[in-house]
């Protein structure tokens, strides 16, 4: 009888510590959000009058999807191997979802149009790393 009882404390303490240990890894999942994603384009104006609309209208239309600049032009300076040659941009979003909303949009479906008549780019998203919700 008494190896009995401790055969049952001995399962009750596995199901406990089980139990508990799934909580605890479930708790942790839902601290971490969606990785962020990144715009990045690599461009070289060729029409700079045309390009004024995109430029001057671009930024309204991250809004509704949580992007913001993280690099908008500016200097690079070249640490190892050679600095890319063209302006750089990058826009970070919440998610790769986000990102792709954005890139599709029709207000940014629009806007691109214009970016791809005055300028030569290279474009893509980048999937960053997961963040831990604070």
């Amino acid at each position: 009888m008494r190896s009995f009882k401790a055969i049952i404390n001995f399962i009750a303490g596995i199901a406990f510590f089980t139990t508990g240990s799934s909580m605890l890894c479930a708790a942790q999942a839902s601290n971490t959000s969606p990785p962020p994603a990144y715009y990045v384009a690599e461009f070289e104006v060729t029409d700079a009058i045309a390009i004024q609309p995109y430029r001057e209208n671009v930024e309204a239309t991250l809004k509704p999807y949580g992007g913001h600049f993280i690099v908008r032009g500016g200097n690079t300076l070249s640490l190892e191997g050679n600095a890319p040659v063209r302006r750089m941009v990058i826009i970070k979003f919440e998610s790769l979802e986000k990102a792709k909303a954005w890139y599709n949009s029709p207000a940014y479906t629009e806007l691109r149009q214009i970016r791809l008549k005055s300028a030569n780019a290279d474009v893509y998203i980048i999937d960053g790393s997961a963040e831990k919700a604070e």
